[in-house]
């Protein structure tokens, strides 16, 4: 055993001096990553939290054993920009029994309130919005 002291064996010259740095940069790591974090958030809000384009379907009816009538609502944007939804028909066991792409025209409101037809396999039991998107298919394109 030798004669060492706490204070021999740690020379004050060989090691940082404790609290104060140390602490100042946790403390501005932490504010920085505040920062990232919120901003980050902040673009996929802005990317991802609000659509482009929105569909809900407002109401269908059976018309006959192939065909089912579908009243649905387009929100866009940028009301000047065509679009196509796609709706379909289901059965009453839920296996899908047809579905049909819709252009939507470009226009001055936001909001449009569309009607279409849904030829049918199989007995409608319900309709529903399949999904839209600004990518027309150029068969769908006036010309």
């Amino acid at each position: 055993m030798t004669d060492t002291t706490p204070i021999d064996r740690y020379p004050t010259g060989r090691y940082p001096a404790t609290g104060g740095s140390r602490r100042t940069w946790l403390w501005a790591l932490v504010a920085v990553g505040l920062v990232v974090g919120v901003v980050g958030a902040f673009l996929l809000y802005q990317k991802f939290g609000t659509p482009e384009i929105e569909s809900d379907v407002v109401t269908y009816t059976v018309v006959d054993d192939s065909t089912v009538q579908v009243q649905f609502t387009v929100t866009r944007k940028d009301p000047s920009q065509a679009a196509v939804c796609i709706i379909r028909s289901r059965s009453k066991d839920g296996s899908e029994t047809g579905r049909r792409e819709v252009l939507i025209p470009s226009s001055e409101s936001g909001t449009l309130l569309m009607d279409a037809p849904v030829v049918t396999s199989q007995r409608p039991g319900m309709a529903d919005m399949y999904g839209c998107s600004f990518d027309v298919p150029e068969y769908l394109r006036a010309h």
